[in-house]
């Protein structure tokens, strides 16, 4: 996947995604990102790529000239172009999924009071929100869009498995998580984790994610709800789903008893 964010500060950029999962990842030749300094494309002699707005009000608008040039450098017109902005859709994980599946995406970094608004009549780009509150640019935020998108690129983690056990995925949040040493300052490591029994650590990790969800996303923990009765949930994740959730509905046993009374009643 090639990536072109296109910025007035390319070393936030490069000193971000040069590092970490993003850094091997390109290293490995999975992905590429390349930030595009949208200063070198303005004709202003003083590099000026910002004016006052007309009308009057308070700080200043990125023009329309070294923006659309530098959209047209990386072929922008016939690739998916992100703006981030406060005023676009909201950051979701099936976003990110549809970006994934792109080959290109060029994500428009905004500064200032905004970019002047014939480049979005005219480019089109996706406005996408991360959040509502302020950023001092679109850097940040898309940033965090391009982290997200790589994780979902075969091979960036090494390890599918492991982005698909994820909260968001599963529609959990992760289990608490321990590693050595065992005991820190009286504080111990729960025992079923040192058990050696796969099976109890799942169902251990299975009933944390649970409870973690339920307290700190109430919101997730509803979706899941709703979502629970067409999973494909073993005898003992029911049972410890209804433990949980106080819904006597998910208990594989009700479910045989109502089927049982309803093979009666259709004898009668």
């Amino acid at each position: 996947m090639q990536i072109d964010i296109l910025t007035l500060f390319p070393e936030m950029i490069d000193q971000v995604s040069g590092h970490s999962i993003l850094g091997r990842a390109q290293k490995n030749g999975l992905i590429s990102i390349r930030a595009v300094d949208i200063r070198a494309f303005t004709e202003d002699r003083h590099r000026k790529t910002d004016e006052a707005p007309f009308g009057g009000g308070e700080g200043m608008v990125m023009t329309v000239q070294p923006v659309s040039d530098a959209l047209r450098a990386v072929d922008a017109g016939s690739k998916r172009i992100i703006y981030p902005s406060p005023k676009g859709r909201l950051l979701d994980q099936d976003l990110i999924e549809g970006l994934a599946a792109e080959q290109d995406l060029v994500f428009l970094c905004g500064h200032y009071e905004g970019i002047d608004q014939r480049i979005l009549d005219y480019w089109k780009p996706e406005e996408v929100s991360i959040g509502d509150y302020i950023l001092t640019g679109g850097e940040l935020a898309a940033l965090v869009m391009v982290d997200a998108v790589a994780r979902l690129i075969p091979g960036v983690l090494g390890n599918e498995a492991s982005a698909m056990s994820e909260s968001v995925y599963s529609g959990l949040l992760e289990s608490p998580q321990y590693t050595r040493p065992r005991i820190y300052e009286n504080m111990s490591v729960p025992d079923v984790l040192l058990s050696g029994d796969h099976e109890r650590i799942r169902l251990w990790r299975y009933r944390q994610s649970l409870l973690e969800t339920r307290e700190k996303r109430p919101d997730l923990w509803r979706t899941y709800l709703e979502k629970a009765g067409s999973l494909d949930l073993g005898k003992k994740e029911k049972e410890i789903l209804a433990e949980i959730s106080g819904v006597d509905a998910f208990r594989p046993d009700r479910r045989r008893r109502g089927k049982r009374k309803d093979a009666r009643t259709e004898k009668k």
